[in-house]
């Protein structure tokens, strides 16, 4: 008989899932701390974007798990995430930028064949100046998207794969085997 904290099958499968893959090489992916009141099971990844060893976008991707389901999940494994990025200033007052971001979401997921259900969330564009005692730095762009679906398969892998797919578009890396015009020099 398996004690009551004993983790379910269908969570450690869908760990193992995750942890079965690699990002690409500008990014960053450790586990940390899941947190342990939204779920009777719960794991976390923290990704780092890094472009010329400067951190342009983070992100965390939570697994929550309930035996009982959600009705709001309408089931009972979650994946919540959480990204931000340094944008260009000129991007930050886009109002097509929200939308755009919201698409490398549900295009990365797609493109993995990662079905899901029940999807939703908020992208977030700011801009900020500091003044007074905090003056100095130019002025800050950022944008945040927080999300939330629930995985209708078991491949796990390939839900990370969108995920990692959605925060390289959102640090604006170049799909993998294209080297922007400023990775390199030109020659002539």
């Amino acid at each position: 008989m398996a004690s009551p904290t004993a983790a379910p099958e269908a969570f450690t499968r869908a760990v193992a899932g995750l942890r079965a893959e690699s990002p690409r090489p500008e990014i960053l992916l450790e586990e940390i701390a899941a947190p342990q009141r939204l779920a009777p099971f719960s794991f976390a990844l923290s990704a780092t974007v890094l472009r010329g060893g400067d951190e342009v976008a983070s992100g965390r991707l939570i697994l929550l798990h309930d035996p009982a389901g959600h009705d709001a999940w309408r089931g009972d494994l979650r994946l919540v995430t959480l990204i931000t990025a340094e944008l260009e200033e000129d991007l930050a007052s886009d109002p097509l930028l929200p939308a755009v971001a919201w698409t490398w979401l549900t295009d990365g997921l797609d493109q993995y064949a990662a079905a899901y259900t029940a999807i939703g969330g908020t992208v977030t564009q700011t801009a900020s100046t500091r003044f007074g005692e905090l003056a100095g730095p130019e002025p800050t762009a950022d944008l945040e998207v927080r999300a939330s679906w629930t995985p209708t398969s078991d491949d796990f892998g390939a839900h990370l794969r969108g995920w990692l797919a959605m925060l390289s578009s959102t640090a604006g890396l170049p799909p993998p085997g294209v080297a922007s015009l400023s990775d390199r020099q030109l020659r002539v």
